[in-house]
């Protein structure tokens, strides 16, 4: 009997302390949030595609089968994200209001209630000293998944200026978390990014390719010189990307062969990416050579994450890049008029 009763104790110790073997979950409540729903989606490959959350008296829970470490992206209704750091047979719990999505609460794991805390911290400081939290963080904390995400976020994505001045210092911080985190491909993907990304400043001209489409169509950069351009990332597993592609699939029907479009696919899957493009009423090319991040494409055009862009002009010189979504159709409508 004692024996029983000890069974019956440790397996309600082990399910209140993790998801289960394998798994990985999350539980959440938000305030001024009824109902609703959320997409979710793995930027490492923790699972594939898109999910959907609903939300029922402000109450959500996700779970996902879960082999290693990774991060889930969590899209609230007003486009924000959220990354949530998954670790097999842990479960996290998120709190907070809906109205500061900024400053959630998650806990459960460590990685996760540091990047609760650098999220509180940086809620209460200006833009400026955002970036300087953001860098002491990394330089303190070099191992930390959140790093890696800090580093992306804030240093590697970013635009890259003519000065370089804003490379240095994302080649300074990635070094050091690249020795931190010697076999981590994330972060192998962020140094091999940068050593090329000085030639895609602006003002550089367009690389020079040939590729096949989805399609089976050759493409090359003859189709996009002459034209206003623009070269960008999508997924079928990121709903901005696919959202940045729908606007400029929308764009291109009204400017016509004025506007060249190139996208550039980092889904696994060729089929999957044929599946999200046969909801276009425009053809667009789009690249697929199922490699992902470890596509040539990523390092010829500097590109690291989902969604990305790059503006050309009609000489073939790169005007932007990573244009915000809100702003890439009127950008583009002043270089097409």
């Amino acid at each position: 009997m004692k024996r029983l009763i000890y069974f019956i104790t440790l397996t309600l110790v082990l399910v209140s302390c993790g998801s289960r073997s394998g798994y990985f979950s999350f539980e959440g409540r938000l305030l001024n949030l009824n109902q609703g729903e959320f997409y979710v989606y793995s930027p490492d490959g923790v699972f594939n595609g898109v999910d959907t959350i609903k939300v029922d008296g402000g109450r959500f829970t996700f779970e996902t089968p879960c082999k290693q470490e990774g991060t889930i992206m969590i899209v609230f209704p007003n486009f924000s994200e959220q990354p949530v750091f998954a670790e097999p047979g842990k479960t996290v719990t998120i709190k907070g209001d809906a109205l500061h999505l900024k400053e959630l609460e998650i806990e459960g794991t460590d990685v996760n209630e540091q990047m609760t805390a650098f999220s509180q911290r940086i809620a209460k400081v200006s833009p400026p000293e955002v970036l300087e939290c953001a860098e002491q963080f990394v330089k303190d904390n070099p191992q930390s998944a959140v790093s890696v995400y800090i580093l992306r976020k804030y240093f590697v994505l970013p635009k890259i200026e003519e000065n370089s001045k804003d490379l240095k210092k994302a080649e300074e911080l990635v070094n050091v978390v690249a020795k931190a985190q010697p076999k981590n491909g994330n972060v192998a993907r962020m140094v091999r990014y940068l050593k090329v990304a000085g030639s895609g400043v602006t003002g550089s001209r367009m690389p020079s390719f040939t590729a096949t489409d989805v399609y089976g169509k050759s493409v090359s950069d003859a189709n996009l010189r002459g034209k206003v351009a623009v070269v960008y990332s999508l997924a079928n597993w990121s709903y901005e990307s696919r959202n940045m592609h729908g606007r400029l699939t929308r764009l291109k029907k009204e400017y016509g062969d004025k506007l060249a479009l190139l996208g550039i696919s980092l889904d696994a899957s060729r089929q999957s990416c044929k599946n999200m493009l046969r909801i276009d009423s425009v053809s667009a090319m789009v690249v697929c050579d199922q490699m992902m991040f470890q596509s040539p494409f990523v390092e010829l055009f500097a590109i690291d994450g989902v969604p990305a862009n790059i503006l050309f002009n009609a000489q073939g010189h790169i005007v932007e890049r990573n244009v915000e979504l809100n702003e890439i159709e009127s950008k583009l409508k002043v270089l097409l008029n």
